[in-house]
This record gives C-alpha cells, sequence and structure tokens, in this order.
C-alpha cells in the first residue's frame, strides 16, 4: 500500500477549480494524510509547513485531477471485447477491470463514475483500491446497468427486469450491493443490434419505480437515452442526469436545464471510428455509431446554449488512445469545439462531476480540506483544454502513481499511457 508523505509542491502555476484565472508562485501543502493543508502564495505555504519535504516542480502548472463520470471498466461491446468479458471467470474478471483502473489513473483520471459493470466485480475492485491493494481512481459505481428484457445492454450485463414490481426489485438490488447510484436504460442505443437509437424501452411506471427507490434511499438516477421524447418523460419523472442524449432538442434541454437534470454527452463515441475498428466491433455498430455523429454534436450544442450543467464522460475507456491522446482528453477537446468556453469544460471535468456525487466538499478542486488529487502539466490549461496533453505527473491522496520526470521520486512512468 503506498502512503502519503507530508510535502510542499513549489515552483508551480494552479489552476485550483474554482477560479478561471491561472495563480502564479504558489504552494501546495500535502499532509501525511493525503488532504490538502495548505494552498497559496508559496512563501506563506513554506512558512505554514515548517519542515515538510519540497518537491520543485520547475514552473509547471497544476490542476485538479479529472472526474470521468461515463465508464466501463468491463467494456463489453459486441466483438472481442465482450467476448473477453463474457468469457472470463469472476477473478479473471477483476484482474482485467484492475489494469483498465490502473491505466485509468495513469490518464489523469482520479475518480471514475462506472454506470454499468459486470457480475459485481466493480464492487469488489472499489475495495481493493480503498485498501489500497490495487492502483485506480476513487471510484463511484452503479453497479449492473438496469435494462427491460432484450432492452439496451441485455447482452452487455446489464440486468434485466420488466413491469414497476420488477424495476424496484433490480434497483434495490444494486443498493443491496453498495451501488452509489443507478443506471437505468430508458431506450434503444448504439450497441444493441435489434433496436434503434430512438426505440423508448421503459414505460413511466417503470422509469418512476427506479426513481422513486433511488431516492428514497438517497441516490441519483441517471439514464442511457437517444431521442428526446424519452428523455422528457424520464426529466418530468424526476430523472437527475441524461447519459449521451443523441438526438436531444432545444426544447428538451430547455427543460433540463430549468429542472437541473445533467448531461454526460459522451460525444467522442459518435466519432471513434479507429477505436471501433480496433474494438472488431460488427460493421452494423459501427455504422450506426458514426451516423449518429451529426445529430449526436447538435444535441450537445443545444445542452451548452440553453445552461444545461454538463459533465464530463467519455463511454470509451479513459485511457484509450484518441488522436494521440486520450478519450478522455479529445472528450473535452470536443465540447469545447462545440462552443463550450475552456473554463466551462475544465469544471465540467473537476468541481462539476464533485458537485453531481455529492462530493464538493472533498473532491474536485485545490482547496484546503480536499484530498490531494492534482495533475502536474508542461502547459497551461486555462488557455486549452489540449494543455492536458502534456500531462507528465498524476497526483491522487498525496501519492504520486505517474511521475515520468522523477520530481516526485516515483521510479514508474507511464505505465502504457499513450503519448
Amino acid at each position: 500500500m503506498r502512503m502519503p508523505t507530508e510535502q510542499v509542491l513549489v515552483n508551480l502555476a494552479l489552476y485550483d477549480g474554482v477560479q478561471d484565472a491561472l495563480q502564479p508562485d504558489r504552494g501546495i501543502w500535502i499532509g501525511a494524510d493525503g488532504m490538502i493543508r495548505a494552498v497559496g502564495p508559496v512563501d506563506d505555504v513554506l512558512g505554514e509547513a515548517g519542515d515538510a519535504r519540497v518537491v520543485d516542480l520547475g514552473g509547471d502548472h497544476v490542476m485538479p485531477g479529472l472526474t470521468n463520470m461515463h465508464v466501463h471498466l468491463s467494456l463489453g461491446l459486441p466483438g472481442h471485447l465482450a467476448d473477453t468479458v463474457h468469457n472470463s471467470n469472476l477473478a479473471e474478471l477483476v484482474l482485467l477491470m484492475a489494469d483498465s483502473a490502473r491505466r485509468t489513473l495513469h490518464s489523469g483520471v482520479t475518480t471514475a463514475r462506472l454506470v454499468g459493470e459486470s457480475r459485481y466485480a466493480d464492487f469488489a475492485l472499489r475495495r481493493g483500491i480503498e485498501a489500497g491493494a490495487v492502483d485506480g481512481p476513487r471510484i463511484f459505481t452503479a453497479g449492473h446497468a438496469l435494462c427491460c428484457t432484450g432492452g439496451h445492454g441485455w447482452d452487455a450485463d446489464a440486468l434485466e427486469a420488466d413491469g414497476a414490481d420488477g424495476f424496484r426489485r433490480a434497483t434495490r438490488e444494486q443498493l443491496r450491493a453498495g451501488a452509489d447510484l443507478i443506471k437505468v436504460c430508458i431506450s434503444g442505443g448504439i450497441a444493441g443490434q435489434h433496436e434503434a437509437i430512438d426505440t423508448p424501452q421503459l414505460l413511466d411506471d417503470e422509469m418512476a419505480a427506479v426513481i422513486r427507490v433511488a431516492h428514497d434511499w438517497g441516490r441519483k438516477v441517471t439514464a442511457h437515452a437517444g431521442p428526446a421524447d424519452s428523455v422528457h418523460r424520464a426529466v418530468e419523472l424526476g430523472l437527475d442526469c441524461v447519459e449521451h442524449g443523441y438526438e436531444l432538442t432545444d426544447d428538451v434541454t430547455r427543460l433540463m436545464a430549468e429542472r437541473g437534470v445533467w448531461y454526460v454527452p459522451t460525444i467522442v463515441v459518435s466519432r471513434c471510428e479507429q477505436f471501433f475498428r480496433d474494438s472488431g466491433v460488427p460493421g452494423w455498430l459501427m455504422d450506426r455509431a458514426l451516423a449518429a455523429g451529426p445529430r449526436h454534436w447538435e444535441s450537445l450544442q443545444h445542452a451548452i446554449r440553453n445552461g444545461v450543467p454538463i459533465a464530463l464522460g467519455s463511454d470509451m475507456p479513459p485511457h484509450a488512445g484518441y488522436d494521440e491522446t486520450t478519450a478522455t482528453v479529445r472528450e473535452l477537446e470536443f465540447m469545447v469545439d462545440a462552443g463550450m468556453p475552456v473554463a466551462d469544460a475544465l469544471k465540467a471535468a473537476t468541481v462539476r462531476p464533485a458537485e453531481w456525487l455529492g462530493r464538493a466538499d472533498t473532491l474536485g478542486s485545490i482547496e484546503v480540506g480536499r484530498h490531494a488529487d492534482l495533475l502536474v502539466l508542461r502547459d497551461d490549461p486555462t488557455r486549452s483544454v489540449s494543455a492536458l496533453r502534456t500531462l507528465h505527473a498524476v497526483v491522487k491522496g498525496g501519492v504520486a502513481y505517474r511521475d515520468d520526470r522523477g520530481r516526485f521520486g516515483v521510479a514508474h512512468g507511464r505505465l502504457g499511457v499513450p503519448r
């Protein structure tokens, strides 16, 4: 188990996730518990920290660790990915997920929201990460996604149910396992062969049953959804978040903004042809995904224009290579290309996900009392989110898990993170 050490980071410029402007000549005091004890002008912080170890970051830029809000560590797209997951026994599956978790952390994602995994392996992995036995991001998980019989994800380990009573039971089974949130598939999508993106799949009483049970237990509900009509119905019933939203309209995004319903666009999944080819997915899936791209892009623009709260999520593995960076970084770049200001995009990857997760008091920003989850970049992220392409160190809970330049004294380097 890696243990944090008391240290002061100096010779850095800071984006703290709260102020939009870069703050030069800052110091960060990290306590032996991995929490941030002081942030401010470097001389002030050094004065407070006493004889703590000093780490010189050489004038580089520091920002909060990223949160990816749409992750499947046991991704089972049709093709060899699904074959690998389904042909693995439970021990092999946990090991596969642990490797993906390690790569996810090294890519700069220090917190991940899992929205549908296999055989409750995510709970074992979460315990392993929390115990320090496995390197990975902080995990918030939905357990199994829920779907109707034959609905979206049924062949990728979503839990099938029918009727309000069936969905109440399925929701409670995830809560019993320790789910932090509930994920429900209310329409078709890209990866279902016998459905269309706009196929409605849950009746109102079924959606209402999931939302009511989850809310009674203090959990939020996020929905895989494609068409505006299905989203509109779910929002009226009290839904908390929409995943993908391939065919949102101006009207439904206005309603989402009015009701405070969040959006995780995963825009990369409708424009990642090379990833699909490398993953060996069937032609129908790739054709459907790429054909959805123009309408999906419009959905994101509607949401940005109408002030829907947006959080970063990739659906692709967070660490997967994409245009000489990762899927996570490319998602952020696409969000800016679609019209989101850089300042908002950075918040969509840091403080805003922490807010949705109910952990804004401990995650998402570099402030006193927060976990010391931070990234070190060569370039300034407040100028361009593409600065994340220059990432060279990842710290979670005061421990450096990636340290390309050896400033933290960590022997390992990129560990498979693409350049």
